[in-house]
Order: structure tokens, then C-alpha cells, then sequence
């Protein structure tokens, strides 16, 4: 049952799965949300991972303001208006402008899935899967003008297992986010919150991905595509590679342990990564360093997303087929090999 609300006029702004679930941690809270700000369905549409707020809207009776980002003088006199004492900016891709950061008495408080300063800038959860990281974070800043650089409220550490996607690990985030708020609203509505500065010395700043990025380099070797791929499976774009001259891509991969493989190493020099080497127990890649990446899911671009089985069948997938690259000529995409040059 929610409580009665506070007194602490607060804004939200957010577009994604975990700047809901903290709204939701906000309103049980009691806290006297006036105010909802998130993308226009236009842009949602164009970013991962958006969610609509609109349920939440309608059941609180909370007004929900559509916008390009919180920065054109349109949102900004918005904010004006309502006047909050402060913002919470969860789960936003955008910068807040200094007109908005000054508008609330407490400030704008946001949210960066890492463990800051390590991982500031875009994309942290795929970056720390992709670079194999064992744990990352949750970091609950008051925000300032630079790209995650303001002073820590909060902090909560995160492992990551090899059981753990792009998908898995935002739940992780936004579960250790809402446990967080639990422990600042209190605090907050007191007009109190703890802050310290970061370690300037410490800080790593991540590039923007883009959907062309995820291409597959099959010279990696069988972990590093591991990570890749579970890096940038839904909702995320996908990981992708090209089979016969098509756009291929690949939303689910395991390392594979394969019998007996020092026998078969020597064998495996003269083929190149990316070569399928068996469609016995998933679609079987050689990698770079002579490992084996397994393919579970797959996909040609415009087409349904399968299981290996019913690709490999509705394909008539051939052992010695080759994963390329966009470039490579479709006639190069098959080397004379067979199943038995291979496995024997």
C-alpha cells in the first residue's frame, strides 16, 4: 500500500526499463511525484530499451509531458512551472543543460549504471560485459554540467556471472538502484543527502555504440565473443556477422568445450575463424586462438529469429560454411572441406 505523500515536490525524468521500476520505488515511497518527463514516442522508438510511461501516468494521476530532451526552452520553461524542490533523471541519454540544474533547490539527482568514476560516458553495462568484467555497479550522483562527474550520494557494487546478458544485468542495476532510493528518500525529504566527490585519477570515459558496431571479429577468441555477443543481445541491437552475402545476427552464444581437442588443433590451422566446424550441438565456429564459439539463436536480417536447429535446417547450414565479414565475395563463403576432415 503506498503511503501518504511527502511534502518534497519532485520531477522524474526517464525513458527506460530502469528509470520506471525507480519511479515506481519513489511512488510506494509516498514521494509527491508532480511531474513525468520522458522521450516522444518518435524518439523512444529509436533508442533501446524505452519503456512507456504511461500507465504509471494514468494511475497516479501524475502528468506526463512528452519531450526531445529536457534541454529546449520548451522543457525548460516546463520545469520552471512546476517548480520542483528536486529532479530524479533516471535511465535518461541525455545531458541536463545548467537551466534545468538550477531550477531545483536540492538539484537534479540521476543515476549511472557503473561503479563511478570507472565506465562514465555511454553504454557502461555493455562495455563492462564486452571488456569481461566481473563486477560493476550502481552510482547515485547529484548531477553537474560534465558527463558523470558529479558528487556520489550512493554506491552499490554488482557481480557479473557468465550467466549474465545486457538484459540480466540492467535488472541487477535497476534492483540495486530502487535499494538505494530506499535508503535516500528518507534522508532527502530531511533536506539531507551525503555527498563526496570522485577520484579524477580513477575515471574512464566509454564512446557511444552505434548499431553498425556490433560487427563480429572472428579473429577474437572464444571468450571475448562470448562476452560480445551477451553484450549486446536484446534489447540491444545484436552482435552480427554475415553468412552467403547476408547480414547475419547472433543473440544467444556459449564457449564450447570440445572433446579430445588437442587432436584436433593441428587440423584446425588451416581453417579460418569463423569457419563452421560442426552443427551437432549448436552451430560450432572456429575462433581466433583456435577455440570454438557454439550459436544458439540466429537471425538474417528481415527475417524471424530461431534456435540453431531450425536454422541449420531451413538453411541446409553446411559444415565448412564461413562467417565473413560484409566485403568478402559470397563464392569465397564455402571452403572444400567436410564434416570428417574436421571431427576425425
Amino acid at each position: 500500500m503506498t503511503s501518504a505523500k511527502k511534502q518534497l515536490r519532485i520531477a522524474f525524468v526517464g525513458c527506460v526499463e530502469e528509470g520506471r521500476e525507480c519511479l515506481r520505488e519513489i511512488l510506494d515511497f509516498g514521494g509527491n511525484v508532480t511531474a513525468i518527463f520522458t522521450f516522444t514516442d518518435e524518439i523512444a522508438q529509436k533508442t533501446s530499451g524505452a519503456v512507456s510511461f504511461e500507465e504509471i501516468s494514468k494511475t497516479h494521476g501524475i502528468p506526463l509531458h512528452k519531450v526531445k530532451n529536457t534541454n529546449t526552452p520548451e522543457a525548460i520553461e516546463l520545469f520552471r512551472e512546476i517548480n520542483p524542490d528536486v529532479i530524479f533523471v533516471i535511465g535518461w541519454t541525455r545531458l541536463v543543460c545548467k537551466e534545468v540544474l538550477e531550477i531545483p533547490r536540492l538539484g537534479c539527482i540521476g543515476m549511472h549504471a557503473s561503479l563511478l568514476p570507472k565506465y562514465r560516458g555511454r553504454a557502461p553495462v555493455n562495455w563492462a560485459l564486452i571488456n569481461g568484467e566481473i563486477e560493476t555497479g550502481n552510482s547515485v550522483i547529484l548531477l553537474n554540467e560534465g558527463v558523470d562527474t558529479g558528487k556520489i550520494i550512493a554506491q552499490k557494487a554488482i557481480k557479473i556471472t557468465l550467466a549474465d546478458t545486457c538484459q540480466t544485468l540492467y535488472h541487477k542495476v535497476a534492483a540495486a538502484g530502487q535499494a538505494m532510493l530506499r535508503e535516500i528518500l528518507p534522508q532527502l525529504e530531511k533536506g539531507y543527502l551525503p555527498k563526496t566527490g570522485q577520484n579524477e585519477g580513477e575515471a574512464t570515459v566509454m564512446p557511444k555504440r552505434r548499431p553498425q558496431d556490433g560487427m563480429i571479429d572472428w579473429q577474437k577468441n572464444a571468450m571475448q565473443l562470448f562476452n560480445w555477443v551477451r553484450a549486446l543481445t536484446h534489447p540491444y541491437p545484436g552482435a552480427f556477422t554475415f553468412l552467403r552475402g547476408r547480414k547475419l545476427f547472433i543473440w544467444e552464444a556459449r564457449i564450447a568445450h570440445y572433446p579430445r581437442m588437442d587432436e584436433h588443433v593441428g587440423k584446425w590451422r588451416r581453417l579460418s575463424p569463423g569457419t563452421v566446424i560442426s552443427i551437432d550441438d549448436g552451430v560450432a565456429a572456429l575462433t581466433g586462438e583456435n577455440e570454438i564459439l557454439t550459436l544458439h539463436r540466429l537471425q538474417f536480417e528481415g527475417e524471424p529469429e530461431t534456435d540453431w536447429k531450425t536454422f541449420t535446417n531451413q538453411e541446409q547450414l553446411l559444415v565448412g560454411e564461413v562467417f565473413q565479414n560484409a566485403e568478402t565475395k559470397i563464392n569465397e563463403n564455402l571452403i572444400n572441406i567436410s564434416p570428417e576432415s574436421i571431427n576425425d
